[in-house]
C-alpha cells in the first residue's frame, strides 16, 4: 500500500514560521497630529507601535517601530467632542474625582491627549509600558530632538 497523500499534505502545509528578532532594526516614523482627527491618528500610531504594518507581524513578539508625534497641541476631534469629551482623574479617596474637558486638557497638557488615546488602543499586556514609554515620543509643536531618518506617515 502506498502512503496516503492527505497526511503528507497536512504536515507539510502547517509548518509555523517565526519572525527573526535577532538583528531586527526598528524603523522610526513621524506622525503629524494636526492633519487627521485624534482617533485616526491614535489608530495609526498604535498599529505602528505594535508592528502591524510589517509583513512578518506576530502578536507575541515585540516588533513595533519608534514613533515621533508632532503638533499634538493642534490635534482635532470631530463634532462637539471638543466641548463634551471629558478626561477623568481620581486619587482613590472619596470625593476626589477631577474632570477636564478636551479644550481644558489641550490648554493644560496637549501631549496627554494623544498619549491617552494611544494607550487605550494598545492591548493591555506587559508590552504596553515598553511601547508607550520607550518608543512613543510626543511633542506639542513641530520641534523635536531626533536626528534619525524619520519616515513620514501622512
Amino acid at each position: 500500500m502506498s502512503k496516503p497523500i492527505l497526511t503528507t499534505t497536512i504536515t507539510d502545509s502547517t509548518k509555523t514560521t517565526r519572525p527573526a528578532t535577532a538583528g531586527m532594526h526598528r524603523d522610526w516614523y513621524i506622525v503629524d497630529a494636526s492633519k487627521k482627527p485624534l482617533g485616526r491618528v491614535a489608530t495609526e500610531i498604535s498599529n505602528l507601535l505594535m508592528g502591524k504594518n510589517r509583513a512578518d507581524f506576530a502578536r507575541d513578539v515585540d516588533m513595533g517601530a519608534c514613533v515621533v508625534v508632532i503638533n499634538s497641541a493642534k490635534s482635532v476631534v470631530t463634532g462637539m467632542k471638543s466641548k463634551y469629551k471629558v478626561y477623568f482623574r481620581h486619587s482613590g479617596r472619596p470625593g476626589s474625582m477631577k474632570t477636564r474637558s478636551f479644550e481644558e486638557q489641550i490648554a493644560t497638557d496637549p501631549t496627554r491627549v494623544v498619549y491617552l488615546a494611544v494607550k487605550r488602543m494598545l492591548p493591555k499586556n506587559r508590552l504596553q509600558d515598553v511601547r508607550m514609554n520607550q518608543r512613543l515620543h510626543i511633542f506639542a509643536d513641530e520641534n523635536h530632538n531626533f536626528s534619525q531618518k524619520l519616515i513620514p506617515t501622512n
